[in-house]
């Protein structure tokens, strides 16, 4: 993983970083007064020509410089399982999934369609194959949307931490983690509000290391502030801390640990790290804009606007 042979991949991201946007460029754009000035301000910050709209241009970019970095496609994991669970409902309702899909991602929709419709999985990457078939038997069989949904989520977040473990990267392995644990509070947190079973929690919650799954279904079968009282007491009290705050705090928190993690990979001169860094920052970076445009739209004030803005990479 620490090897010399992305070293041209990674000088080529340290290049494209610059063009990246900073605290004053995001300053200037929260300070837009019009949707028009806001366009207008954007297209000229993009110094790297790469759309500000979708990652595929992010991820071709990052191919193309190392196209057998398998360590990097463990990123795209969230958009496979995303995508499986659109065709999976399209599948069932007869509608056409297309507005729905998440690009870019290791498989194309039509395969996945292709193996609902033949029961063939053995045509999906290995980190779908068994989940499809499980999602699609328990879908057809409960007509349960919201069960099925659940258990791709918590594969979802099962295969990342394997996949992250095979690349042997300890950068990986805490990406999983963090990804992991911030989703199972998440969904841990609505469980207890909305007071769902224990047996859905068990398939909803993934589980990672400093989270023990079944102490914190334990304590989320028993309440919100029990749920809190148990994350004080983990390594993600910090959760609990935001939590109590809102859940829209919480959510700037989980993205930016995950930033804080990437910034961490920008003393590696060589490895995927630094690959996988700048696209964790491009994303973070598309999500801010995504914040922006809507808070415009809304007509939120600077002070609010700056409050949901997340940690940037520069």
């Amino acid at each position: 993983m620490n090897g010399t042979k992305y070293a041209n991949a990674v000088g080529a991201v340290r290049a494209m970083e610059i063009s990246l946007l900073g605290r004053n460029d995001m300053d200037q754009l929260i300070a837009a007064k019009t949707s028009a000035e806001l366009s207008s301000l954007l297209a000229g910050k993009n110094r790297s020509g790469i759309s500000q709209n979708t990652m595929d241009e992010v991820w071709e970019m990052l191919m193309s410089y190392a196209p057998d970095c398998s360590e990097l496609k463990i990123l795209l994991y969230k958009n496979d399982f995303h995508d499986l669970k659109a065709v999976l409902k399209a599948k069932i309702s007869g509608r056409d999934p297309a507005h729905y899909i998440i690009t870019p991602a290791n498989v194309d929709a039509d395969t996945i369609n292709r193996a609902f419709t033949s029961k063939d999985y053995s045509i999906l990457p290995k980190h779908l194959r068994s989940t499809a078939e499980e999602a699609y038997e328990l879908a057809t069989r409960t007509l349960d949307g919201q069960l099925s949904d659940s258990l791709i989520d918590a594969a979802a977040l099962s295969e990342l931490q394997k996949g992250a473990e095979v690349t042997g990267s300890d950068f990986m392995i805490r990406y999983a983690q963090l990804t992991a644990a911030c989703a199972d509070i998440k969904t841990a947190y609505r469980c207890s509000i909305t007071m769902r079973s224990r047996q859905f929690m068990e398939t909803a919650v993934c589980g990672t290391k400093g989270l023990d799954k079944n102490e914190m279904i334990k304590a989320a079968l028993s309440g919100t502030d029990s749920l809190l009282s148990y994350l004080e007491t983990t390594p993600y009290s910090e959760a609990a801390v935001r939590l109590r705050e809102s859940p829209a705090k919480f959510e700037k928190w989980c993205d930016d640990v995950i930033m804080e993690l990437a910034e961490s990979a920008r003393t590696k001169a060589f490895g995927a790290e630094p690959l996988a860094a700048y696209y964790i920052a491009k994303e973070a970076e598309l999500k801010n804009l995504r914040i922006l445009k809507v808070c415009k739209e809304c007509g939120s004030d600077r002070e609010t606007i700056t409050e949901r803005m997340r940690k940037l990479y520069v």
